[in-house]
C-alpha cells in the first residue's frame, strides 16, 4: 500500500512540473512570438574608407560597433544589453560607449545628446537636405549623431530628441555614408533593417515628420 502511495505521489509531482513547463514554455512562446526577429547587417573594417587613419581608440569602439552587428540583435525598447536578445538606439550607444570605457555617457538620447552639449560642442544643423551641405562639413566619423520626431516619446522632453547614431565614416567602394546603431525601420543598401545593424546615413526630406538635428564628437571620459 505505502509502495502504490509513493509511485502515486512522484505520479502526481511530475504531472505538476509538466504543467508549470507547459504554462511556462506557453507564456516564452507568446512573448516571443510578438517580437519582429532581427534583420540586420554589418561591414568589416577594411570596407571603411580610411579606417586605417582613424584613431586607435576610435577603431576600437567601431570594431566593438561591428561585433555588435554580428551577433543578429533585434530592436528592443528599453534594453540596453544584448542579453536581452535586443536593445534600443540610445541603449546600443549607451552599451557601446560603456564598453569602449566611456562611463559618463547618459542612457537616453536626449540625455545624449546634451551631454555632448555641456562637454564639447553639437553642430545644429537646420533645414538641410543632404550630406553636402556646409551644414556638415564639420562631421568626422565617431561622432554622435542626433534626430528628432523619429517616434512620440511617453513624456515631453525639454530637448527633443528621439533618436541616436554612430557615424562610422564612409564606404570605400562607393563613397556612401554609413552608421551603426539599433532601429527598426531604416535601411541598409535598400533593405530594412531590425535590430543593431550598419544602416545607410539619409537626413529626412523637410516635410518629414523627423528631422536630423545635429552631431557632435563623444566626449571624454
Amino acid at each position: 500500500m505505502q509502495h502504490k502511495q509513493t509511485a502515486g505521489f512522484w505520479r502526481l509531482h511530475a504531472w505538476s512540473i509538466l504543467v508549470v513547463l507547459g504554462v511556462f514554455c506557453t507564456h516564452t512562446y507568446a512573448e516571443d512570438a510578438g517580437k519582429k526577429l532581427a534583420e540586420v547587417s554589418s561591414i568589416k573594417t577594411d570596407e571603411i574608407d580610411g579606417f586605417e587613419t582613424y584613431s586607435p581608440e576610435l577603431q576600437e569602439t567601431i570594431r566593438k560597433a561591428l561585433n555588435l552587428t554580428e551577433l543578429k540583435l533585434r530592436y528592443q525598447f528599453g534594453s540596453a544589453s544584448p542579453k536581452a536578445g535586443g536593445m534600443d538606439c540610445s541603449g546600443a550607444i549607451y552599451y557601446l560607449l560603456h564598453e569602449s570605457g566611456v562611463k559618463t555617457v547618459p542612457r537616453q538620447s536626449d540625455e545624449i545628446c546634451r551631454w555632448v552639449m555641456r562637454r564639447g560642442i553639437l553642430y545644429r544643423t537646420e533645414n538641410v537636405d543632404s550630406l553636402d551641405e556646409t551644414a556638415f562639413k564639420a562631421l568626422k566619423p565617431g561622432d554622435l549623431l542626433f534626430w528628432t520626431g523619429t517616434y512620440e516619446t511617453a513624456t515631453p522632453r525639454e530637448l527633443p530628441i528621439s533618436h541616436v547614431m554612430l557615424y562610422l565614416g564612409k564606404r570605400k567602394k562607393d563613397g556612401k555614408a554609413i552608421v551603426f546603431g539599433a532601429s527598426d525601420g531604416r535601411y541598409y543598401d535598400g533593405l530594412r533593417r531590425n535590430g543593431v545593424s550598419v544602416f545607410d546615413f539619409t537626413i529626412p526630406h523637410r516635410t518629414a515628420e523627423s528631422a536630423f538635428f545635429g552631431y557632435g564628437s563623444i566626449p571624454p571620459s
